[in-house]
């Protein structure tokens, strides 16, 4: 039994006076015991066990959308998503919030919730930042670079090759888009970490979106030679390695010029 006197008191024995040693004359009252707080810690427990549940929740949303099991443009409903996850819909609104921030769900008002459906101008604003943003991961990765470090990007890449082995599209897709969010990751910046994961997955996007084919969108072989390049500590390959890779997903898409705008006047009047 837990009783807070009996742990303070120990076995419940007065203490043995030593030879020689006579107690003080007015001996001071202990200090009075605090109880303990079992309900703050409870409360604790409680918001760490929520948070861990919007995490969970987030990253299957996240992976979902990555493996293209989501498409762009799908309504994401709320209470559904509450029913799936036993959560409240405040919780499933945090979420799609969060998504939203990142530019992966567009949120729009007395409509709800839609997996994001990048324009083509916004597509071509994502290679522009990826253009700009690699090549510094990359500088960065090679200054910082560990055996650990290159040890977890072939890992990642062992993974790659045998989802293509085994042609699950999905897992190739993630992983393709994952290899640069990890790339990001090692480089130990964490403001490009979340760049590029952003960037990564709006990219996987607009692969589904332009009919880009999978098997050339994102080549295995370009990343497995980028990896050698900073393996070897040559920054210079691996940057201009990873602009091309880069202008191969982006010519792989369909990004033809953006629809005129329609005249209905001259249409309906002419």
């Amino acid at each position: 039994m837990n009783d807070p006197l009996r742990l303070a008191l120990g076995d419940g024995r007065l203490p043995t006076i030593a030879a020689g040693v006579r107690p003080a004359a007015n001996p001071q009252p202990d200090p009075p015991i605090m109880p303990t707080r079992p309900a703050r810690r409870g409360a604790s427990q409680a918001r760490l066990q929520r948070e861990n549940a919007h995490d969970d929740i987030y990253e299957k949303i996240y992976t979902a959308i990555l493996e293209h099991r989501l498409h762009p443009g799908t309504k994401l409903v709320e209470e559904r998503l509450a029913e799936i996850f036993d959560v409240s819909r405040a919780r499933i609104r945090e979420v799609l919030a969060r998504l939203a921030h990142e530019q992966i769900v567009d949120l729009i008002p007395q409509r709800g919730a839609y997996v994001a459906k990048p324009t083509i101008e916004q597509a071509r604003d994502v290679f522009e930042a990826r253009r700009l943003i690699e090549p510094a991961v990359l500088r960065r990765l090679v200054d910082t670079l560990t055996p650990e470090k290159l040890t977890r990007l072939r890992q990642h890449q062992e993974l790659e090759v045998d989802a293509r082995r085994r042609d699950d599209k999905r897992a190739v897709i993630r992983l393709s888009g994952e290899f640069h969010s990890l790339a990001a990751e090692l480089a130990g910046n964490s403001a490009l970490a979340r760049s590029m994961r952003e960037l990564s997955v709006l990219t996987c996007l607009m692969i589904f979106l332009y009919d880009a084919p999978t098997t050339t969108s994102c080549r295995a072989d370009e990343h497995s030679q980028i990896i050698d390049a900073i393996a070897r500590r040559d920054a210079a390959r691996a940057e201009k390695l990873m602009l091309e890779h880069l202008e191969h997903i982006e010519s792989s898409m369909k990004l033809v010029g953006d629809m005129e705008e329609v005249d209905l006047a001259a249409i309906f009047k002419g």
